[in-house]
């Protein structure tokens, strides 16, 4: 059998990370994922993925990753159900994330300014290093 889903979207809100009893970490995150036609107004829709990540791959997603970020997952779908509070059984359908990719540069605080800094410093000490006048950081390679 078969059960493979392969995602690249942005996250719809942090993480969140909690423990299970046993001290196990999990991540929950909602990942906005655009359709790839446009709907009659001409506007591109998109689908809101149910994604869980457990161990320690759980908390460097959470550490690594924000609100609006954009990410490649790899997983499988899963479904599960549950009672709720009020008694009424609950169903759920999620990726189970095994592997994922950042697609995109950390942005917070200091950690930019030092790639930034960084960035000047290598290009200063190499002088045949010339300027395209394209920025750079938004490109895939």
């Amino acid at each position: 059998m078969i059960n493979r889903a392969v995602l690249t979207g942005r996250l719809t809100r942090d993480p969140e990370v909690r423990y299970t009893q046993s001290g196990t970490a999990v991540a929950t995150f909602i990942l906005a994922v655009d359709r790839q036609f446009t709907n009659q107004q001409g506007q591109r829709e998109a689908d809101f993925i149910n994604c869980v990540v457990w161990r320690k791959s759980a908390e460097n997603f959470a550490n690594f990753t924000h609100k609006g970020f954009l990410v490649g997952i790899e997983g499988r779908i899963q479904t599960r159900n549950y009672d709720n509070k009020q008694g009424q059984k609950v169903y759920v359908t999620e990726v189970v994330v095994e592997n994922f990719a950042l697609l995109e540069p950390r942005t917070q605080g200091n950690e930019s300014q030092d790639a930034q800094q960084t960035q000047n410093t290598s290009s200063a000490a190499d002088p045949f290093k010339r300027s395209t006048g394209i920025d750079e950081s938004g490109l895939p390679f």
